[in-house]
């Protein structure tokens, strides 16, 4: 760098989530082109990448004071982070800089690599990984432990949606992304048939790829009809059935249980009558079938007359608790 020039000082950041040595281009050129770099961070896992490329590393850090006037003589350094940053370093800068008093080097904050979309599930992966291991009560859990979690955690995300409380969504949808990933952990223990997250990620990775010939292949599709119908087919194919009914969880709720039965009969063309038969539940059998038949999801057309419901129920208190 040349001498007349003012220099440059460079904190440069990494992210944990990205594989060290996967460093940006402008980060291996400041790298490169600097006189000095500095890590005080003995650990940092990028240190062996750079002792690689030939670049030496300083172990140790330096003030502010010192670093400005190294630069001020035209020279550069770049300073590695750690992953708690480098605060009386840049506080010691911003001082020096906000004075007024003081000839500054450039000062640059360089991120060497970045987060991708979804790198902060693999901080959820590492959490409950340390959880699993490190708290009695999670240590110990089965799947069957945490069974009626699942469902619990579902039906609170259905009731954040039916809600259109977007924060409480927010959070739902984080306690069910827990519940795999605590299952997954689970699985990677079985002492017979372990899995780890890893593989629940790859399974449904290829089954979305496979059920979605018109995105990831030659087919098309132009209407949902026609995805729905790849989707199906493909479905068929993975699973070998021999029925459409194969698949149905009966344990879920009846009314749901009965509407996806009707949508099978109807995706699949079959001419199948309902039972005949008396009662209650052969009229919310008919029930379903007819809200599916136009588009409706029984399930959920009940629960919102049910909360309809509930509120009306709790008008009727307040107004007996007000004429009381």
């Amino acid at each position: 760098m040349n001498e007349s020039e003012p220099g440059r000082i460079v904190l440069l950041t990494t992210s944990h989530r990205v594989a060290p040595g996967l460093l940006s281009w402008p980060a291996w050129q400041a790298l490169r082109a600097a006189d000095r770099v500095l890590c005080a961070d003995p650990g940092h896992p990028q240190l062996p990448y750079l002792r690689e490329a030939g670049i030496e590393v300083e172990q140790g850090s330096a003030t502010a004071r010192e670093l400005v006037d190294y630069c001020l003589a035209g020279r550069g350094a770049v300073v590695l982070t750690s992953a708690e940053g480098e605060s009386a370093l840049t506080d010691g800068l911003a001082r020096l800089a906000g004075s007024g008093r003081e000839a500054m080097p450039a000062l640059e904050l360089l991120p060497g690599s970045y987060d991708l979309p979804g790198a902060r599930l693999l901080d959820l992966v590492q959490v409950m990984d340390r959880i699993r291991r490190a708290c009695p009560w999670s240590g110990i859990r089965t799947h069957e432990d945490l069974a009626k979690y699942g469902l619990e955690e579902m039906y609170e995300m259905l009731e954040a949606i039916e809600t259109g409380d977007r924060e409480e969504l927010r959070e739902e949808l984080g306690d069910v992304l827990l519940q795999v990933v605590f299952h997954a952990r689970i699985a990677q223990d079985d002492p017979d048939e372990p899995f780890a997250i890893d593989d629940v990620a790859g399974t449904i990775v290829d089954k979305l790829i496979h059920r979605h010939p018109h995105v990831f292949g030659e087919e098309s599709a132009e209407t949902p009809e026609e995805v729905k119908a790849h989707w199906l087919r493909a479905k068929a194919e993975e699973k070998g059935r021999d029925s459409v009914t194969e698949g149905v969880p009966l344990g879920q709720p009846a009314l749901a249980l009965a509407a996806k039965l009707a949508s099978r009969v109807r995706t699949e063309g079959l001419d199948v009558a309902l039972p005949d038969g008396s009662g209650f539940g052969y009229e919310l059998l008919a029930l379903a079938a007819r809200a599916e038949a136009s588009g409706v999801e029984p399930e959920t057309a009940l629960r919102a007359a049910a909360r309809a419901y509930r509120d009306a129920i709790v008008a009727a208190e307040a107004a007996r608790g007000a004429a009381g």
